[in-house]
């Protein structure tokens, strides 16, 4: 009997610490966390989520060094950099797999990866996978976009194909982005991210 007692509390307690531990999806209307914190930038200043914010808005991805859906999707991370720019969207590239930290993630190895990206964004360092929690961040790449009021207008992937980017035929972000420069909902305004897990510690 004590023995079944024991099971069962132990069993209460795996349930509990994975509940504290769910992650929940930013929902869409909400404002961008926190947003004052400073994050240390492997390619420049450090630099928070306000600040990188330009007059149109903030694009948020989710990313990493080594996932084999980020490297297929280089090429339009880089496309959706330059589209940003010109739109006058603020973009940051974050980088939470604390588990890979001192190894493939490590920011020497970050610092390497967006010069030979050609970043001109600041690839960020998040420690405890703080923002990714924040966020609701589970999968590299994953992108969250804010418009000029700080709302989030659009989360999930960057088009319908991120296994085979070059046979993608809907760029959802670039939808996204151009829904909301004309004042529309972008429908939909969310979809399901596919690509690595973020490696956090825990």
């Amino acid at each position: 009997m004590k023995k079944m007692a024991f099971t069962l509390a132990l069993a209460a307690g795996f349930m509990v610490s994975a509940a504290q531990h769910t992650i929940e999806s930013l929902p869409i209307g909400s404002k961008i966390p926190l947003s004052e914190k400073i994050l240390p930038a492997v390619n420049g200043n450090p630099v928070s989520l306000e600040k990188a914010r330009s007059h149109n808005g903030l694009l948020v991805m989710f990313s990493c060094n080594t996932c084999p859906y980020v490297i297929r999707s280089q090429k339009r991370t880089a496309e959706m950099m330059k589209y940003a720019f010109e739109k006058g969207i603020g973009m940051v590239i974050i980088n939470s797999n604390e588990a890979q930290r001192n190894d493939e993630d490590a920011p020497d190895a970050m610092k390497k990866y967006a010069q030979k990206q050609h970043y001109r964004v600041p690839y960020l360092i998040d420690e405890n996978a703080e923002f990714a929690d924040a966020f609701g961040a589970t999968r590299t790449p994953e992108v969250f976009l804010f418009d000029a009021g700080g709302k989030l207008v659009y989360k999930g992937a960057m088009e319908d194909n991120p296994a085979n980017p070059e046979e993608s035929k809907v760029i959802y972000l670039r939808k996204a982005i151009d829904y909301m420069l004309t004042g529309n909902d972008m429908e939909p305004n969310t979809t399901k991210s596919i690509g690595c897990s973020i490696k956090r510690r825990r």
